[in-house]
């Protein structure tokens, strides 16, 4: 079994997207094992998104995702990375297949709803980011 992150942003929250999100990992079979509602600190935002650090989007990118509060949540199944990547859809809104959540929800590439961890080593340190061993 495979655990990876997944975090409803805050436009998804606030969209009232939460339980649908839920329902299709869950109608797919994979089990949530850890969730919780915060609001990002700044500082723990930018630990998520230090890849883009050096990039022009960051701050908007980090701003964002301290709007207001997130769904953060531990999901656990075979290839589970793999597996919920594909169920979230690609980034950019007219990449995104109709049947993903983002294809089915976002016209946006900054308000899209749900970030998915992209690889097992990334799941990894996202997790230990967002979750006490405690909270799992």
């Amino acid at each position: 079994m495979e655990r990876t992150y997944i975090m409803i942003k805050p436009d998804g929250v606030q969209r009232r997207l939460t339980g649908e999100i839920i329902r299709r990992f869950e109608n797919r079979g994979l089990t949530l094992v850890a969730l919780k509602m915060l609001t990002p600190s700044r500082e723990t935002a930018a630990a998520h998104y230090d890849v883009h650090k050096e990039r022009p989007f960051f701050n908007d990118l980090v701003d964002f995702v301290t709007s207001g509060p997130v769904v953060a949540m531990v999901w656990e199944g075979p290839e589970a990375v793999k597996l919920t990547r594909q169920m979230i859809g690609a980034t950019k809104p007219l990449e995104a297949t109709p049947g993903t959540i983002r294809g089915d929800y976002t016209c946006d590439v900054m308000s899209n709803l749900i970030h998915g961890s992209d690889s097992p080593e990334n799941a990894e340190a996202e997790i230990k980011l967002w979750f006490a061993a405690s909270e799992i």
